[in-house]
């Protein structure tokens, strides 16, 4: 029964997190803690178990070649080193107030978006030169601590990031979110964890079917629903995702 339970959590949770580019620790990490796992084991579960996520979006994404192969590595090149750097610190650091003020920014994500109606819905590409390009940069290694370091909702970040600085639509934005962040980003954020810390590989099997068909099926609802419904989606798992981290 537990392994039916963590496969049917984990495919919900990353669903979603497929549609709206981030969010599954919304549902994954707590449920992991809540069957039994420290906190410490749990998170280093729940990273190994999110690179199926990438791995089943990236399937149904790279079907449609909706990625720019060196604003891909662009991504990748800034942003791990946050990864690997957020990753070390978490084991040795537990901040409530972070955790507390993390949640009130990913709330304040979902308003933002609310409020400006148009966000998202075209692409209209800037910032891709000179000192636009390096601030880009600088805020994707600055979310990539934030995803090595924390658990809940950083993919939403790096979504509304390409969205607001890079111009991209939440459609473009969400596949450049699953595929890089979810294989990449989370694969070097678990293996950081498992070099440093402990991984329940009892439990992987499960979840890895779970992330990998939810981040799948996600992937797919998100292309045929388009820009509109996974704008509203995002606002509707930001602002729960910060609701959670603050209760």
């Amino acid at each position: 029964m537990d392994q039916l339970l963590l496969f049917l959590i984990s495919f919900v949770a990353n669903l979603f997190s497929a549609f709206a580019g981030g969010g599954a620790g919304l549902i994954q990490l707590p449920a992991l803690i809540f069957l039994g796992l420290p906190f410490s084991i749990a998170l280093a579960t729940h990273k190994v178990a999110s690179v199926a996520l990438g791995v089943g979006a990236t399937l149904r994404h790279l079907r449609e070649d909706a990625l720019e192969r060196r604003f891909a590595l662009f991504i990748l090149v800034t942003g791990l080193p946050g990864v690997v750097l957020g990753a070390s610190l978490i084991l040795s650091v537990a901040d409530r107030s972070a955790e507390i003020a993390l949640g009130v920014l990913t709330i304040s994500l979902g308003v933002y978006s609310i409020l400006k109606h148009d966000l998202g819905q075209q692409v209209e590409s800037r910032n891709r030169e000179g000192i636009g390009f390096l601030l880009g940069g600088l805020g994707l290694f600055l979310v990539g601590i934030l995803n090595g370091s924390l658990t809940s909702g950083t993919g939403l970040f790096v979504t509304l990031w390409l969205v607001r600085w890079f111009g991209l639509d939440y459609k473009r934005a969400v596949a450049y979110t699953l595929i890089l962040v979810g294989m990449f980003w989370n694969g070097s954020g678990a293996l950081t964890l498992g070099l440093l810390g402990e991984i329940e590989w009892n439990w992987i099997p499960v979840l890895l079917a779970g992330s990998l068909l939810g981040g799948y099926a996600g992937a797919h609802l998100a292309i045929l629903k388009g820009n509109r419904w996974i704008k509203r989606v995002y606002e509707v798992v930001t602002i729960l995702v910060g609701t959670k981290l603050i209760v």
